[in-house]
């Protein structure tokens, strides 16, 4: 919440007019924000990476199934390593093997590994709107960041006619 007033802020009972308790309480709220940034932002590489790659599965399968009656083989190239093809031929099939990740790899037919793919790539993208929707509403850190100058500064300005006033008493 922007503290407007900081004067009637400081003043509330939880904050008994410390600055250096309001200021450790609102680094503290800062920190778990950035944290959380930092992983939602993780997420959403993740997830951006994840898309395209889920895609192009999809489209090649979508090839398989337009060959499938075509009794001649397919000529594509496949990624062994970064930057690295291998040229190969592949005969008609019906069936396909996915990796489903923690190095697991399950044979499909063509039809259900279009399901499943259809269906991760929508969960992906819903995902992937939900991480940004959270990284919009952790924006919020900037207004923590200006709570926190803003009672900084009203401790200088406190500190500052503290001194002037005693100053002042002291001629």
């Amino acid at each position: 919440i922007f503290q407007d007033d900081v004067d009637k802020f400081m003043d509330l009972e939880e904050n008994g007019g410390d600055a250096d308790k309001v200021l450790r309480r609102l680094d503290e709220q800062h920190s778990k924000y950035k944290f959380m940034e930092y992983s939602l932002a993780s997420k959403r590489r993740r997830l951006k990476n994840q898309i395209p790659d889920l895609e192009n599965s999809l489209d090649m399968i979508k090839l398989l199934q337009q060959q499938r009656d075509n009794p001649k083989e397919i000529e594509t190239e496949f990624l062994l390593s970064e930057q690295v093809y291998f040229k190969a031929l592949v005969p008609p099939t019906d069936k396909v093997c996915l990796w489903l990740g923690a190095n697991v790899m399950l044979e499909y037919t063509l039809e259900d590994a279009t399901n499943l793919l259809v269906k991760n790539i929508d969960t992906a993208k819903k995902n992937l709107g939900y991480v940004e929707h959270d990284l919009d509403f952790l924006r919020q850190f900037t207004t923590t960041e200006v709570n926190m100058a803003r009672v900084y500064n009203w401790d200088v300005k406190k500190r500052q006619a503290a001194k002037s006033s005693s100053s002042k008493l002291s001629t």
